[in-house]
């Protein structure tokens, strides 16, 4: 086959983020009293995937992402709180939610099924991701998981992937592919570190980055297709 090693993100990709995101966020919100639960949700929730967008391009650290963010969702509704303290519980009610996108568990079973190699890539916290594969069903589906924290390196750069390719010798970047549906995280990622990248596009976005996928796709299912094709022309 073309590719042996597929590389996936998880939130947004196979794990149904926004859904994870609103248990866990009303539990937080309720857990704390606030008088308006739709109000902070509707300003934490753009301050939080900003946040997200400047880690990816290193204008801030992942300590100060997560113990940050909930100090200034309170300091804008006037409010003086511990964000560390905070940042904790949002993570607790995090690391249990286990939603998946749809067809995602079949899919990587049936990959696995046909020989190809699975791992989970992420930037999320260490004990979140590992609590919500756990939860959805997918902690025995990977061959491995590497979360940033554990890496010393994030997505986009290419010391993440090095580090990778450090723990798994047989790996190759030639024979890797790496699915995900952030340009800057996930497919710029790839351009930085040589590997071939599967944009997964659902929205039908329009790329308006210096990010360049090798293939997009809108339906999770298209990857199989993709991957046959791959294998027929490097059989040729």
């Amino acid at each position: 086959m073309a590719y042996q090693y597929l590389l996936f993100d998880l939130d947004h990709t196979l794990l149904d983020f926004e859904a994870a995101e609103e248990i866990a966020l009303t539990q937080l919100l309720k857990e704390a009293q606030v008088p308006d639960l739709a109000a902070y949700k509707a300003y934490y929730i753009p301050m939080n995937k900003a946040l997200w967008e400047d880690l990816a391009h290193q204008r801030i650290s992942k300590a100060e992402l997560i113990n940050t963010r909930f100090a200034k969702l309170f300091a804008h509704f006037g409010q003086v709180v511990d964000g560390r303290y905070y940042a904790e519980r949002y993570q607790h009610f995090l690391s249990q939610q286990g939603q998946l996108l749809p067809g995602a568990k079949e899919l990587l079973l049936e990959l696995k099924a046909l020989g190809y190699q699975l791992f989970a890539a992420t930037n999320g916290v260490t004990f979140i991701q590992k609590g919500r594969l756990q939860a959805a069903g997918l902690h025995t589906v990977f061959d491995a998981v590497f979360i940033s924290d554990e890496l010393g390196a994030q997505k986009p750069q290419k010391a993440y992937f090095e580090a990778i390719k450090a723990a798994i010798p047989a790996l190759t970047f030639a024979q890797t592919l790496l699915i995900g549906d952030s340009l800057t995280a996930d497919i710029q990622g790839g351009n930085n570190a040589g590997i071939d990248t599967v944009w997964y596009n659902p929205s039908q976005l329009t790329n308006q980055q210096t990010a360049a996928p090798t293939y997009t796709i809108t339906n999770l299912r298209q990857l199989l297709p993709l991957l046959a094709k791959t294998a027929s022309s490097k059989m040729k």
